[in-house]
């Protein structure tokens, strides 16, 4: 598999522009350090949204601060599918998942900036979590497109932004593209620092 995201550092290298939003792949390393669960805990975040078997995705999933907790929440019987534009990310997140044992229930794969690549996904994931990352993509409402089409009937996505790099006004505005991509606002959460809400694919 390491070899595999290897191999694929030049083609998706080639998508992403010069001073994008993305995030640079060496931060990974901070933004997974151990000193982040003082003031952002992913049980606390995601616990109330996952449960034993749960299949869940995880776009933007950088090095694994998520990706670890949600399969440790998910268990043997769930899977927890990543996603990230870096090669790199996908390289950390493979190397901790092995450390921590829990690369059976974990897949991780690099996507393109502009296509998830969820084909054989489609309508099977009882949640997507989209932490940090809707802001960093070029056409928001084409990837929310994307995760609605990836959910069962009634599954969820759980959106977070932060505040700072996101305003309350763009934060609406991603919610009205949720919409039009047939997501439905089922309540809007207020974890610190954050923005966020649980939305659900309509036909539940």
């Amino acid at each position: 598999m390491v070899a595999q995201v290897e191999a694929q550092r030049n083609e998706s290298a080639a998508e992403l522009k010069p001073g994008g939003h993305v995030c640079p792949w060496w931060l990974g390393y901070a933004l997974s350090c151990p000193l982040r669960r003082l003031f952002e805990r992913p049980e606390t975040l995601l616990g109330p949204h996952v449960s034993s078997g749960m299949q869940v995705l995880e776009p933007g999933c950088g090095m694994g601060y998520f990706s670890l907790p949600l399969a440790r929440m998910v268990g043997p019987s769930g899977r927890v599918v990543c996603l990230d534009v870096q090669p790199e990310m996908v390289a950390g997140l493979l190397r901790r998942a092995r450390r921590a044992g829990l690369s059976d229930r974990i897949e991780a794969s690099v996507c393109r900036s502009m296509d998830l690549g969820l084909a054989r996904w489609a309508g099977r994931f009882d949640l997507a979590a989209a932490i940090h990352m809707v802001h960093e993509v070029a056409d928001p409402e084409r990837l929310l497109g994307e995760l609605h089409d990836a959910l069962r009937p009634g599954g969820r996505l759980l959106l977070v932004e932060p505040r700072g790099h996101v305003s309350p006004a763009r934060f609406e505005a991603t919610l009205e593209a949720a919409s039009r991509a047939g997501l439905q606002t089922l309540e809007r959460l207020s974890p610190r620092r954050r923005l966020a809400a649980l939305l659900a694919r309509n036909g539940a």
